[in-house]
């Protein structure tokens, strides 16, 4: 992780969900934030780009397609196996499935702004706190 802004891939979320992930990543995180479609797009970006975590959807919005199929890609290329992808899904068996397939625990959209989200993703991103010393914005009601 870079010491002044860590680097996300965002994969296969529509507009609205991706402007509610941004929203939270960048009132909690230092954060450059990468948005792409389609998995095969993913894997591009994840070759040309070296990131601290990539979070992809379920399924993908534009074309239905399943999430865990860049798990499955990333982890047969040596070159991207070690990058943590993590799943955005409510649904328990989607986010076993993942873990199961090498992606790290997840989360789900409707606890996108939760405390258990934020230390989740801590472990991955640089905090703001860290670097300015103050605590994250609080999401607006």
């Amino acid at each position: 992780m870079n010491l002044s802004k860590s680097r996300l891939l965002d994969v296969g979320n529509c507009d609205p969900d991706h402007g509610m992930v941004r929203r939270m990543l960048t009132q909690n995180f230092a954060v450059e934030i990468d948005r792409v479609m389609f998995v095969n797009e993913a894997i591009e970006m994840m070759r040309q780009n070296r990131y601290d975590l990539v979070l992809v959807n379920r399924l993908i919005f534009a074309d239905n397609s399943e999430g865990i199929e860049l798990l499955h890609q990333s982890k047969a290329d040596s070159g991207l196996s070690e990058t943590p992808i993590m799943m955005i899904s409510n649904y328990k068996e989607a986010q076993d499935r993942s873990i199961a397939s090498g992606g790290v625990p997840g989360f789900g959209k409707n606890s996108i702004f939760d405390s258990s989200t934020i230390q989740l993703l801590e472990r991955y991103l640089l905090p703001i706190k860290q670097i300015s010393g103050n605590s994250p914005i609080p999401r607006s009601e």
